[in-house]
């Protein structure tokens, strides 16, 4: 008697994030790309492992495990350690995000160097897909980063990086970048869904097997996501984004997932002519140096990661020529600076609306907490007035539609770090448990509305 067999269904994929689907479809349901769906062949009827064959490894209790492989092994960069929560972790593999241009390969040089050239010398293969070995050799001779044990391979095929990887049997592997590597024995072109998968699983193996740091390099998108799959930052251990301003020397290193210490670290960076050295001390970076005061500036202080950070606002306020005023923003989002404008405007008692609008940071950093609406608020009041702030003076609080101002965290540390620098005045949201300890010589003013320190700050002018 003739069994009957299932039929085999189609499938289709998106090419640009991997979504599955049982029928075509023109627009991929998980990335909204149009025409990016197409048929990737018959799916084999789905069966059930009942055993395993042979078991590698029997499995032992868990305080029986040995710990002391997993051990942090620093890099001898100190910012990428503080991100990386200590150091690299024998096993573990890294990706490093972040746009053309930003010193992805400059920074991943450096700390291949400096781990092949320390005090323990370990074999590094450094394999570049987009670059010649030769390139790589004049960058490294600029910024000093050149050790016997580093091994270069210009190498844009995956077989022949493992070939590399089972000749030398580094300690730690360098692959710039995931997207330039492809395997023969996967269809489409390098930097494709199916071929950045095949990559990372192959990459991944080889370092879990051979208990091989890797760090790998990705691409981002126009929109500044991690290229490629999704898929790729849940196979990998550490995910960090390398980001800063191209007209800027200032880099920032966070990380966005981290299986081995904290994802709130941010790390800094100063990229120069002769390589990248790390930033221990940032808060001088986002302030400007000026003589005498300058109405429309304003200092605050916001927390990246754990590491308070000093920034100057800067506000410049002329009469429009037209029927719609200008608003101009850069390193602030700009409809939060539209928010305050309309605060400022119902709340404080300050026109603007008939006014040019121009707000900045300083130094390339961009602002995102809201604890710095407080200081963007007193440079347009400033601005508006004519009437620089005092000297030696740092605001900070989070301001609501209300006018209100609310209380941020890390108020006392904040504090702390402005003292060292040398400031004198603070004026911050009330709290219920208020400020915390005062610095000697430190003088802390709370305020409820931002009304409140409008009058604080700029009193009336006797007559």
């Amino acid at each position: 008697m003739a069994t009957k067999t299932r039929k085999q269904s189609t499938t289709y994929r998106c090419s640009e994030c991997g979504w599955t689907t049982a029928k075509w479809v023109g627009r991929c349901g998980e990335c909204q790309a149009w025409g990016t769906v197409q048929e990737t062949g018959s799916d084999r009827e789905l069966g059930r492992t009942r055993a395993a064959s042979t078991v590698a490894a029997p499995a032992q209790p868990i305080v029986a495990v040995d710990s002391s492989v997993a051990q942090f092994t620093p890099t001898h960069v100190q910012e990428l350690d503080r991100v990386l929560g200590g150091g690299l972790v024998p096993g573990a593999v890294i990706l490093l995000a972040g746009e053309p241009g930003v010193g992805k390969s400059t920074l991943l040089l450096d700390a291949a160097a400096k781990v092949a050239g320390g005090a323990s010398p370990r074999t590094v293969l450094y394999v570049t897909g987009e670059e010649s070995a030769a390139q790589v050799k004049l960058r490294a001779e600029r910024i000093n980063a050149l050790s016997d044990s580093l091994y270069l391979a210009a190498e844009s095929d995956l077989s022949a990086a493992l070939a590399q990887v089972e000749a030398l049997s580094p300690e730690l592997l360098v692959v710039d970048s995931v997207q330039t590597l492809a395997s023969p024995e996967i269809e489409g072109s390098a930097g494709g869904v199916s071929q950045v998968r095949e990559v990372a699983a192959s990459l991944i193996h080889a370092a879990k097997t051979r208990n091989m740091t890797t760090l790998l390099v990705g691409h981002v998108t126009k929109e500044g996501s991690i290229a490629g799959p999704r898929l790729l930052e849940h196979l990998v251990d550490v995910v960090c984004q390398f980001e800063g301003d191209k007209h800027s020397r200032i880099r920032l290193l966070r990380a966005v997932k981290n299986r081995f210490g904290p994802t709130d670290e941010v790390g800094c960076f100063d990229l120069e002519e002769n390589g990248i050295r790390s930033v221990s001390d940032p808060s001088g970076l986002f302030v400007s140096r000026t003589p005498v005061p300058v109405a429309g500036t304003c200092l605050s202080v916001t927390v990246e990661g754990r590491r308070p950070l000093l920034a100057e606002v800067q506000a410049l306020l002329d009469r429009s020529s037209t029927a719609q005023p200008r608003r101009a923003t850069s390193g602030l989002d700009s409809s939060r600076v539209a928010m305050l404008l309309a605060v400022l405007q119902r709340r404080a008692g300050v026109a603007l609306a008939s006014m040019d609008c121009y707000v900045s940071t300083v130094g390339g950093v961009r602002l995102t907490e809201p604890a710095t609406d407080l200081a963007v608020c007193m440079a347009l009041a400033s601005a508006a007035q004519d009437r620089p702030l005092p000297q030696r003076l740092v605001c900070f609080g989070e301001i609501g539609l209300a006018g209100e101002v609310r209380p941020v965290p890390e108020i006392n540390r904040r504090i702390q770090e402005v003292a060292r620098l040398g400031f004198t005045h603070a004026v911050v949201p009330a709290s219920p448990s208020g400020p915390g300890k005062i610095p000697t010589g430190f003088s802390v003013r709370e305020v409820t509305t931002v009304g409140q320190a409008m009058e604080l700050l700029f009193p009336p002018r006797p007559a």
